[in-house]
């Protein structure tokens, strides 16, 4: 039998400057998947003229999202890291490099390395249902052991 169950879960992101002993983040929410690595493409493909296939590699960014329970100590924190790192008239932004570590509840983990965070919402959004919108985080990485 496979226990597939990812009850424990939890997630460190270190930002450089802003948070560099980390945010732990363990309030994820129940309306929205927690994490997500979305999918990658490796490798391009064409066709000769005769009809030979070629292929070839490139490098590739690690997309990385994050979604947090709405003002829960950990999102306002991740809040402020999106914010600290938002660039806009007079405003520098701190150029965060992120490093995040997913520790999975069986005891294995992964690492996200060489990191920026790239999205998330401006404000506190309110679904129809008169509940908050839960608030997701969007970052890219350079490669991940």
């Amino acid at each position: 039998m496979n226990d597939i169950s990812g009850t424990g879960l939890s997630i460190l992101v270190r930002a450089s400057k802003t948070f560099p002993q980390g945010i732990l983040c363990t309030k994820l929410p129940d309306d929205n998947d927690p994490m997500d690595f979305p999918d990658v493409t490796i490798a391009e493909y064409g066709m000769g003229l005769n009809g030979d296939l070629v292929v070839w590699t490139s490098p590739q960014a690690l997309p990385f999202s994050l979604s947090l329970i709405p003002g829960s100590e950990e999102e306002q924190a991740m809040a402020f890291l999106l914010e600290a790192n938002r660039a806009a008239k007079g405003k520098k932004p701190a150029k965060d490099i992120i490093t995040i570590v997913v520790n999975y509840p069986d005891g294995h983990k992964r690492v996200l390395k060489t990191g920026k965070i790239v999205s998330g919402p401006s404000g506190e959004g309110v679904a129809s249902g008169g509940r908050l919108k839960t608030p997701t985080y969007g970052f890219v990485f350079e490669n991940k052991s």
